[in-house]
């Protein structure tokens, strides 16, 4: 990846985690209110050497915990938190343990593209499963199935058209009960070449959610492939109902520079990962909760 695509990438995500904020602002301000109650220790990010969902939290000002896999050994987890595993997730036995133990107690477990073999396969098997197709390096279009659900509803539109991109080798999702995964984010294109079209799937496991995606969440680069992802970004502020009084603080953070493309995917995936933290606080709200740490790192 190149230096220029890099910094493209992240404008992007800064942008659109401000125009995330910004519609939920307009759509559902208690949605808003929820996320903006997080606390560094509800979010808690386990290192990679690959994916680095850390990035896109920081882009887009949400706080979180950044820990070793060796340091996940002697986290003391909670169930109100959520745990987020770049790739390839290289976690011991211990920590597998932890892991399986932690979503059945009620906590949401995030997982992405080789974690689905190192990690889902052994700490929560029979759920899904590598299909042993690597993926090629490219970008595919991809499709919402639960584009209905409340809380995207308020953010994604029929104008979108998200495009994702797929790692070199990455891991396709082969569901091994259809009965206990939903399938959120799907690609026919993937399905074609790789036998397998899920994106984004989830499933239940004792009282909480596990949720993983193929390839990388942080994604380094998109594709422009029609007439209107090859547009300014501006044109996407448009296409949200963003004010024109608020298109000044766009344009000042490089709007004009960005494709719309860019910024599309971006936004959809801000909008996935936001989706999984209302439905932590949403969650959360329903139950007492128990005495929190404040130290997620804690033996």
């Amino acid at each position: 990846m190149s230096a220029e695509n890099n910094k493209s990438m992240e404008n992007a995500y800064r942008i659109a985690g401000e125009l995330l904020k910004d519609k939920l602002k307009q759509a559902d301000p208690e949605a808003l209110g929820d996320l903006e109650s997080l606390q560094e220790a509800d979010v808690i990010v386990v290192k990679g050497s690959y994916d680095h969902i850390e990035q896109v939290l920081s882009l887009s000002r949400t706080p979180f915990t950044l820990i070793s896999p060796r340091q996940l050994d002697a986290a003391e987890l909670r169930p109100d938190q959520i745990v987020f595993i770049n790739c390839p997730g290289n976690i011991g036995p211990k920590g597998l343990r932890k892991l399986a133990a932690f979503v059945a107690a009620g906590g949401f477990l995030f997982t992405t593209d080789w974690a689905l073999k190192h990690v889902l396969e052994p700490a929560f098997p029979g759920y899904v499963a590598y299909n042993e197709r690597a993926t090629a390096d490219e970008v595919v279009r991809v499709e919402l199935l639960e584009a209905d659900d409340p809380f995207l509803m308020s953010l994604l539109g029929p104008e979108d058209d998200p495009q994702w991109w797929l790692e070199g080798s990455s891991y396709p999702i082969h569901i091994l009960d259809p009965n206990k995964v939903r399938v959120l984010v799907t690609s026919k294109q993937i399905g074609e070449q790789y036998g397998d079209a899920p994106v984004f799937i989830t499933f239940d496991h004792g009282e909480g959610k596990v949720y993983h995606m193929i390839s990388h969440f942080y994604l380094q680069r998109s594709e422009t492939r029609t007439r209107r992802q090859t547009a300014s970004a501006a044109d996407y502020l448009v296409e949200k109902e963003i004010s024109v009084e608020l298109r000044a603080k766009y344009a000042a953070m490089g709007i004009d520079e960005a494709s719309l493309g860019e910024v599309e995917s971006a936004f959809t995936s801000a909008a996935i990962m936001n989706k999984i933290i209302f439905d932590k606080k949403s969650q959360m709200k329903k139950e007492t909760p128990g005495k929190k740490s404040d130290d997620p790192k804690k033996a």
